[in-house]
């Protein structure tokens, strides 16, 4: 799969798109129909959409926006401009009842233009769904709104010119990339609130472009959220007391099988509340129903699975209450939280877990994030706090989430920027590099920096030291945080800097036999030996059969100082040839 994938992005990298007109006065007027006032990320990433749209080449940029930040209508006018060109658009949700939703919103937004919207899902009829497909292939539908069903074979645009794939982590990689591979000139955006690991990196490395929603609504306020272990007595607390505000609640509780004996209990413990339940086993009929009653405000509770996750709104819905939250993925949690404070209220959301539970690791940090990420903006932070627990995925394969720790994060990215350029026709250049295995404490202490992720930050950090100027910021960063580094990170540090300094001396390896250095060198410079061995002395012995090598005898001195030693000889040597 890593080749047909290398292969698509390939092929969409090369392929020839539909360049969009500029914005004329049609589209203005659509654009100022807008009930709300726009938030300056929302005008920045809509000029971004805009601007990739009126590009030849097809557009492949994800937004990530925080629930409830208005991707929605930067989605809406990206759709209109193309429609307004003469093309058609398609928008794919990952459940029926956000393709309703869609349908119900683009169709109030685009009341009055000359535009055929049609939803395409399982439950129409046959003679409905005919219908809309002939409709499709004839280019008489500007806009089709649907689930998967959007992507089956039978599904025959006129002239597709822009595909929106909402809720995108939603997905499987294998519907995005067939629905990719079907049209490799159409433009596609992705919308999500907290993306998975595998389409953040690759928006974090290079191969998607990226707007982010990072500003609020006006008057809107952070979600309150509490991690606690269950207590019924505490959650009949939270729903009487968003009862005694005119609110409404939502209970989650995921496992079909018991969830109508749930509802049994919370109507004991709250009598004067109407519960309703909603599942994905339910009608489409009955769920619109639940959707009604509770719109309507017929009902005070609903008692659901993480059907509710993607895209449903109800404003008067301000206290969210999890059952087994440690069960549930960051983003899905947060997802979740989404669903309420969607007002100027002040919301709230409950996440809980068994009484005397012992949680694991991955799960403590799940649950230490959602709690640690409220304030607003935390869906980005939030995926890349994913990024960090499930790791970046195989981005040339199917796996969505996944460790590197057979190749490390770094040595990845630089091997899929060699196949990204490859693919782009560009020459790669392989920055060379020197293995230093010497027997000296270079490390950073857990005691030094208690924080995994910061450690690992440090790492890179440290790893990137290209000059004597990067090992000072580096230090003096580290001492402002931390306070005065051990000798093992200033050893860390060193063997950073002479590395990097190694390469410039053609050296390719630096490793420690018993209390000899051996300096391998891709090619041998006579100059160069002749001045390490008037700065070591007897000390150093030259190998030349099979690779160049250099021995150096380190005994009774700091193996740091010597590697410090041979490679000032050895750049000196550079010096003296440029002078030249």
């Amino acid at each position: 799969m890593a080749a047909e994938l290398i292969e698509l992005y390939g092929k969409r990298m090369k392929s020839q798109g539909f360049a969009f007109p500029e914005d004329d006065t049609l589209q203005e007027d659509f654009e100022q129909h807008f009930p709300y006032i726009e938030t300056d990320s929302q005008l920045r990433c809509i000029d971004e959409i805009k601007a990739d749209m009126q590009r030849s080449h097809p557009m492949e940029r994800l937004l990530c926006g925080d629930v409830g930040f208005g991707k929605t209508e930067v989605a809406l006018r990206a759709a209109f401009k193309c429609m307004e060109a003469g093309k058609q658009c398609a928008i794919l949700a990952p459940t029926t009842v956000l393709a309703w939703q869609h349908f119900q919103t683009a169709t109030t937004r685009m009341e009055g233009f000359p535009l055929n919207i049609a939803l395409l899902s399982r439950y129409k009829t046959a003679s409905e769904k005919k219908e809309i497909l002939k409709g499709l292939a004839s280019g008489r539908i500007d806009l089709v709104i649907g689930t998967h069903r959007i992507i089956q074979n039978d599904v025959k645009f006129k002239d597709l010119g822009l595909v929106i794939i909402d809720e995108e982590q939603r997905f499987g990689v294998a519907h995005k990339d067939k629905f990719k591979e079907a049209f490799s000139g159409v433009d596609i955006l992705s919308l999500s609130a907290t993306p998975i690991p595998r389409t953040l990196n690759m928006a974090m490395s290079g191969i998607r472009d990226m707007s982010v929603l990072d500003e609020p609504p006006q008057d809107r306020q952070p979600v309150a959220s509490y991690v606690i272990e269950h207590d019924w007595g505490v959650v009949a607390g939270a729903i009487q007391k968003e009862l005694r505000r005119s609110g409404q609640v939502y209970y989650i509780h995921n496992r079909i099988e018991s969830i109508y004996g749930c509802a049994d209990r919370l109507q004991e413990l709250v009598p004067e509340a109407r519960f309703g339940v909603a599942h994905g086993r339910m009608s489409e009929d009955e769920l619109m129903e639940v959707w009604r009653r509770l719109l309507d405000g017929e009902l005070d509770v609903l008692v659901c699975t993480t059907i509710i996750e993607t895209g449903v709104d109800v404003p008067n819905v301000n206290t969210l209450i999890i059952e087994d939250a440690d069960y549930m993925g960051l983003a899905q949690l947060h997802q979740l939280r989404g669903r309420v404070g969607r007002t100027n209220k002040r919301a709230y959301a409950y996440f809980t877990f068994k009484p005397g539970k012992i949680l694991t690791e991955i799960s403590q940090r799940r649950l230490d994030a959602i709690r640690e990420f409220t304030q607003f903006g935390s869906g980005f932070r939030i995926a890349l706090r994913d990024l960090e627990i499930r790791g970046a995925g195989n981005i040339l394969g199917a796996s969505q989430s996944g460790h590197l720790a057979n190749v490390g994060y770094d040595m990845y990215l630089q091997l899929l920027d060699e196949a990204v350029r490859e693919q782009r026709g560009e020459k790669n250049v392989r920055k060379e590099d020197c293995l230093v295995d010497v027997k000296i404490n270079a490390f950073i202490p857990e005691k030094y920096i208690s924080n995994q992720a910061q450690r690992v930050d440090c790492y890179r950090k440290i790893a990137r030291i290209e000059t004597d100027e990067d090992a000072e910021d580096i230090t003096d960063e580290l001492i402002d945080r931390y306070g005065d580094p051990p000798e093992s990170v200033l050893g860390l540090i060193d063997v950073a800097r002479y590395r990097n300094k190694a390469v410039k001396c053609d050296i390719s390896e630096i490793t420690q036999q018993g209390s000899e250095l051996v300096f391998y060198m891709a090619k041998f410079d006579m100059v160069r030996f002749s001045n390490v061995t008037r700065a070591v002395g007897k000390r150093i012995r030259l190998e030349t059969v099979g690779k160049p090598r250099m021995l150096v005898n380190v005994k009774g001195e700091s193996v740091l100082e010597m590697i410090k030693t041979v490679i000032a000889a050895m750049g000196d040597a550079n010096t003296a040839e440029n002078q030249k």
